[in-house]
């Protein structure tokens, strides 16, 4: 085999590390080495359970940060493997390994862009910053990780100007896909209240089942909004139903369902929070309902940072991208509240989470192009 890319040699040390949330596994400190030798200061940010990093070079405006997570999923049954998750394997122009999709191969790429594109411009300083926030809890919680270090930056006034998540947005080839944006995420658990008795003396019994059933009809059948331009339409999504003793002959006398909204900007939190709540009380239920909510929708649809990403990735691949705010969510929701302009652009995301998770070779090295254009237009032009 050729020799490898410097991107593809540090994702492969990445993926070495057995970094599931919530354990960094000392990838930020494989990271630290590499920036903090190109001149950036350093700030070692742990909350709880979680490691985080801000790192930054330059003092002045605007401020351009990679953000990203070390952490990955659990790797699932490992004989299932073609190869160990953990030891990063090349066959046939394809890297293995857990996290190569999902980001490692992204932080890398981050990494080696900045390494070349400072190496060309010196004056760096003169024109603004780079920064890198990093957590290790993306794939968990998301309670001590990027919120928290957004938190952390505001409570002393410094603000991020523009911000790329390595999140892998690309589906069919790399950079066929840039999300500029994101649906809101509400998640809810309803318990709905009944009188548990015999199933042979239904006048005795309030079956909690046979109560919500048309109400919980009503929610999927109803029109939240019918989204907009840059989102789709809201939708919700019963997750579990719960409830029963695990006796055939007894009518439970309580029903747990777990819901989710992904709602767009034509909604908010509150409407649907509101409108579930009327639809339970019209049906007549005694409920309660426990609200989580999870993210709000956001969207880049102008500024800088968007169209210097697209021409990005049409000078380094020859087709312009599809600019969508389709997937879940992404710590994206905790960045662009601020006033940030975010973009997310990544590998292809067909096999993330999945056994044998892998990204192509050369896909890396684009990538690492496209982040190294995006810096040029942005502090050179």
């Amino acid at each position: 085999m050729s020799q490898l890319s410097p991107t593809v040699e540090l994702a492969k040390e990445l993926i070495q590390q057995p970094s599931i949330t919530p354990n960094d596994a000392n990838c930020q400190e494989i990271m630290i080495m590499r920036l903090a030798t190109l001149g950036f200061t350093v700030e070692r940010l742990r909350f709880e359970d979680v490691d985080n990093v801000w790192l930054r070079l330059g003092e002045k405006g605007p401020v351009l940060a990679f953000a990203g997570h070390t952490d990955v999923v659990p790797t699932g049954p490992e004989s299932s493997w073609q190869y160990p998750p953990f030891e990063p394997t090349i066959t046939d122009g394809i890297l293995y390994g857990r996290g190569a999709a999902d980001m490692k191969g992204s932080l890398a790429a981050m990494i080696t862009a900045c390494e070349r594109f400072l190496a060309e411009t010196p004056d760096l300083e003169e024109h603004g910053s780079i920064a890198f926030l990093i957590t290790s809890d993306e794939e968990g919680p998301a309670k001590n990780g990027t919120v928290k270090v957004v938190e952390h930056l505001q409570a002393r006034g410094e603000h991020i100007d523009w911000c790329i998540v390595g999140e892998p947005s690309s589906t069919e080839f790399v950079g066929d896909v840039i999300k500029n944006g994101r649906r809101g995420s509400l998640g809810a658990i309803l318990t709905v209240n009944g009188v548990q008795g015999h199933v042979a003396y239904p006048h005795l019994v309030k079956n909690p089942i046979h109560l919500a059933a048309p109400a919980l009809a009503e929610l999927a059948a109803h029109e939240w909004d019918q989204g907009n331009e840059y989102f789709p339409p809201t939708s919700f999504q019963i997750s579990n139903i719960s409830a029963g003793t695990g006796a055939t002959n007894v009518v439970p006398g309580e029903l747990s369902v777990q819901f989710n909204f992904r709602f767009s900007t034509e909604s908010t939190a509150e409407s649907l929070q509101q409108r579930v709540e009327y639809i339970f009380k019209q049906h007549q239920l005694d409920f309660h309902i426990e609200w989580s909510l999870f993210g709000l929708p956001f969207l880049t649809d102008h500024g800088h940072l968007l169209p210097a990403t697209v021409s990005a990735v049409e000078e380094v691949t020859g087709y312009k991208p599809t600019v969508s705010t389709a997937g879940g969510t992404s710590d994206g929701r905790f960045i662009a509240p601020t006033g940030t302009e975010v973009i997310e652009l990544g590998p292809s995301n067909a096999t993330i989470h999945k056994i044998n998770e892998c990204v192509k070779v050369a896909d890396l090295d684009l990538l690492s192009a496209m982040y190294e254009k995006i810096l040029s237009k942005l502090f050179t032009k």
